[in-house]
């Protein structure tokens, strides 16, 4: 797995050639299958058109150089209307905002990570009010230019470290094939077990902030230690009371 920022001004080698053929300049990223399908080159003799190359070319990602078999895996976008489409869509992830399906900000990516073998990004850290985290791309519903959209229980997929990632998509590509081969965990099940977990990860922290109901009605003031009655309180109030809590908490 590299980091978006590994990748970018790494020079690119042709190894047929034996020879540099450019240095990366940006990812292109295809918002809809969730990767990155094409590095676009940076070359002193390209000043008119833009040149690229499918990641699917790439045979290697590694500390000093992005390694391709030939030169001509190198094509210009303006031939390939497809790789021209993704570059004008701009979607860069860096710099977005994170937001739930239902509105709730979460805060900006400051990183994203990638699969060097396919492209797939595999997660990003995100910059929230009160810390850093990392969240797995399983939870992106929509890769935007500006925001990204997540689903509403995004924040209680959180993982310490990008290197958790790889872990993390193991389980979840597993449990989701368990479920689709037996049929017998309901949507009721999965609900109770969400409500178990946030219990599990909220209780004894202290609230950073006042949080407020629904109504605009405060429900635990600055420095309150929570309880598990407070927190199944939080979860009567609805989802975006409880990503509010969630968000402002110490350990």
């Amino acid at each position: 797995m590299k980091y978006s920022s590994q990748v970018i001004g790494l020079p690119i080698i042709s190894i047929a050639e034996g020879e540099e053929i450019g240095i990366v300049k940006s990812l292109v990223v295809n918002p809809e299958k969730g990767s990155v399908d094409f590095l676009t080159i940076e070359h002193e003799d390209w000043q008119v058109s833009v040149k690229a190359i499918p990641f699917k070319k790439v045979i290697g990602i590694g500390e000093y150089a992005v390694t391709v078999e030939h030169g001509n895996a190198v094509i210009d976008l303006n031939e390939i209307p497809i790789a021209n489409q993704l570059v004008n869509k701009k979607i860069k992830i860096i710099h977005a905002k994170v937001m739930t399906r239902k509105g709730e900000l979460l805060g900006e990516v400051t990183e994203y990570y990638l699969d060097e073998e396919n492209g797939h990004i595999n997660g990003m850290t995100i910059k929230t009010p009160s810390n850093e985290v990392v969240l797995p791309a399983e939870q992106v519903l929509t890769f935007g230019r500006d925001i990204i959209v997540v689903k509403e229980d995004a924040p209680f997929h959180y993982v310490n470290d990008a290197s958790d990632l790889i872990h993390t998509t193991d389980v979840e590509v597993a449990a989701s094939a368990d479920v689709e081969i037996t049929g017998m965990i309901s949507e009721l099940e999965v609900e109770e077990a969400l409500k178990e977990k946030q219990v599990e990860i909220l209780y004894g922290k202290t609230v950073s902030k006042d949080i407020f109901d629904r109504n605009g009605n405060m429900l635990f003031a600055k420095g309150t230690i929570l309880t598990k009655e407070d927190i199944l309180k939080a979860q009567q109030e609805g989802p975006s009371v409880m990503v509010e809590l969630s968000m402002n908490v110490d350990a």
